[in-house]
């Protein structure tokens, strides 16, 4: 059976809510950071890196989530969640399902960095780094999230989903990235247009982390109210993973506010 090796505060749970929605049978094997963030060393037995999310599967072991998915749409997918070949959204798939690692996270990364950076920081050293980590969000990181955040909203103005007018996997991997960019995109303007969940936003004004929505993580959150997602909910909430994922979005709208 398809194994999940899942580290907490990590980005396995897109690999679930694939699955979920494939509807395949799966072992989750769970893994809790060390105190100094890094993975034990049950994790990098599995992968050098003890990176997560890692699958392993009739004898492969497949990291990275782009990979990941690959693997799991082309092996057990059967054609859904895909759009077909050679056609316009499927070239579009792939450029998101690509995109949502190798450009949209990397300036969130970086934001969180120099977020982080003023606040661990040595008190008499905190004014200078605080000063540096500002100049660089205000000059470089923030610029660029703007543009990011700008291009999404422009590509899910001409189509429903991310690929097309049809839900795809491509949608589950740029999940992460809304999220991360609902987390710390704080001061910057999110353009939305799009019906979520019965409510419509006003365009052009900025929202906070709790209001940041689209249809991809809208449907991450409801995750749709049938078996599958309740499924899911078990499985995210083991060891009070629900509990730790409020206190943590309550954490960062507070630093949101700050």
């Amino acid at each position: 059976m398809l194994t999940v090796h899942h580290l907490n505060n990590s980005r396995s749970q897109r690999v679930l809510w694939l699955l979920e929605e494939l509807g395949l049978p799966y072992e989750i094997v769970r893994y809790q950071r060390q105190p100094d963030m890094r993975a034990p060393a049950e994790l990098r037995a599995i992968h050098p890196l003890g990176k997560s999310p890692v699958i392993t599967d009739n004898g492969n072991t497949i990291a990275e989530s782009g990979a990941i998915t690959e693997y799991i749409t082309e092996v057990y997918g059967d054609g859904h969640l895909i759009p077909r070949p050679r056609t316009p959204e499927r070239l579009r798939y792939t450029y998101w399902l690509h995109y949502a690692e190798g450009s949209a996270m990397p300036p969130l990364l970086l934001k969180l960095l120099f977020t982080l950076m003023p606040k661990r920081a040595p008190a008499l050293l905190r004014p200078i780094v605080r000063k540096v980590a500002n100049q660089a969000l205000t000059t470089l990181v923030n610029p660029q999230l703007k543009q990011h955040m700008a291009f999404w909203e422009s590509e899910l103005g001409k189509s429903q989903w991310f690929a097309g007018d049809e839900f795809t996997a491509a949608d589950i991997q740029m999940s992460f990235p809304l999220e991360a960019a609902a987390a710390r995109g704080g001061g910057l303007q999110w353009k939305a247009h799009l019906d979520v969940g019965g409510g419509e936003f006003v365009a052009g004004e900025p929202l906070a982390p709790a209001e940041f929505a689209l249809p991809v993580r809208h449907v991450l959150l409801e995750l749709r109210g049938d078996q599958r997602g309740q499924r899911l909910v078990r499985n995210l909430a083991h060891q009070g993973a629900q509990q730790r994922r409020r206190a943590l979005r309550h954490q960062r709208e507070q630093e949101f506010q700050q």
